[in-house]
């Protein structure tokens, strides 16, 4: 399994405040230089790039000239939002020098238990991806409160490798991966090469291992590991001090740790829409809907349905029904009830003189749709 980053498409990668930051005396540009460098060889092997990074609240405090980090929660929140100017400026400027365009968002772990909010974010980021932007994300510790506190960017890379349907989430720390115990405190401590995510046995390994700049620690890695791993993306943990670690990594390298999944992306998505959720309600396919659905492959446009029950907001899940009542397939669809009540039977081409807007052509795409 040593090319899984070699064979992925899209890519999540992580790097930590160890990383960015002089020890946490604001942002290290050298190191913001290096990591976009990589990034760019990446584009150019063809694979797409979300960046989630820290370094916002260690930028903030030094350009206020705070030599100690405060422990007051709107103290921490105004040396973030300080922060998040230079580290999106620093960036932009690294990245500038390739001829590559980034874009900054800031999110909460709000953003993505709400649906509506889930569903915004992903369409943001899928855009950016499409137009060749790298996002760069980090948690948004200027309104986050209990994040602030007690969050880490590794859940937070997690929740958007599941987001985007990343193939693989690389998490770059100062530790050269997962050891059998703390590589620190146990000179026998041995470096695992390769495990599944949802092996019980590593959170245990994991223990209490972490850096003194980071908030995650080893344990949130493997935690983030088998978050990742629900919808299907494999995780490397692997040291952000290895010289082009993730160039090395996508020429099929072996390098840190890596913690497989043990079903493959669309495998887990399509199970997770089969199986997890509750329906809220109907849609009924004329029979070339149901065709285009069964046969075809094809997503499902607002022209097909002849009939909507339910009362579901934008995002939720809802059953496909052909004209004789069966259930042909269920998934998340875009629109509300009462939207696709305004737009059914319609070319998706008139989505916006009915509404007003378009947010997707589609009413459910097929990626978020599952034939039962």
């Amino acid at each position: 399994m040593q090319s899984i980053l070699k064979k992925s498409r899209r890519i999540i990668v992580k790097v930590g405040s160890s990383l960015v930051t002089n020890q946490g005396r604001g942002l290290d540009h050298a190191a913001l230089a290096c990591w976009a460098a990589q990034i760019s060889r990446l584009k150019q092997m063809g694979k797409e790039i979300v960046l989630v990074s820290s370094g916002a609240v260690a930028e903030g405090m030094q350009r206020l000239n705070w030599g100690k980090r405060p422990t007051a929660l709107y103290e921490l929140q105004a040396a973030a939002a300080v922060g998040q100017m230079g580290v999106a400026q620093a960036y932009a400027s690294c990245f500038s020098q390739y001829e590559l365009q980034t874009a900054q968002v800031l999110l909460t772990h709000e953003d993505l238990s709400d649906r509506k909010r889930y569903l915004n974010a992903r369409s943001t980021l899928t855009t950016l991806l499409k137009l060749n932007i790298i996002p760069i994300i980090n948690e948004n510790d200027t309104v986050a409160i209990e994040e602030i506190r007690f969050g880490d960017n590794d859940t937070l890379a997690a929740l958007v490798t599941n987001l985007v349907e990343a193939d693989v989430l690389v998490i770059l720390t100062d530790q050269a991966g997962l050891f059998t115990s703390d590589p620190r405190k146990n000179q026998q401590a041995k470096l695992i090469d390769e495990v599944s995510a949802s092996d019980p046995k590593i959170e245990k390994m994991a223990g209490s291992i972490g850096s003194s700049i980071g908030r995650g620690g080893m344990l949130s890695k493997v935690v983030a590991a088998k978050r990742a791993a629900r919808s299907g993306a494999h995780t490397i943990i692997a040291s952000g001090h290895e010289k082009d670690v993730l160039i090395r990594l996508a020429q099929g390298e072996s390098i840190g740790t890596r913690l497989l999944a043990r079903i493959p992306v669309l495998a887990a998505r399509k199970q997770w829409l089969a199986d997890y959720l509750q329906m809220r309600g109907q849609v009924t396919l004329d029979n070339g809907a149901a065709k285009a659905l069964l046969e075809d492959g094809k997503s499902l446009l607002p022209i097909g349905v002849t009939n909507v029950s339910g009362d579901f907001e934008r995002g939720e899940a809802v059953a496909c029904l052909d004209l004789q009542g069966r259930e042909v397939a269920r998934g998340l669809i875009n629109y509300s009830a009462f939207e696709t009540q305004k737009i059914m039977r319609k070319a998706s081409r008139e989505i916006e003189t009915i509404l007003g807007y378009v947010d997707e052509p589609e009413l459910i795409h097929r990626n978020n749709l599952v034939l039962l």
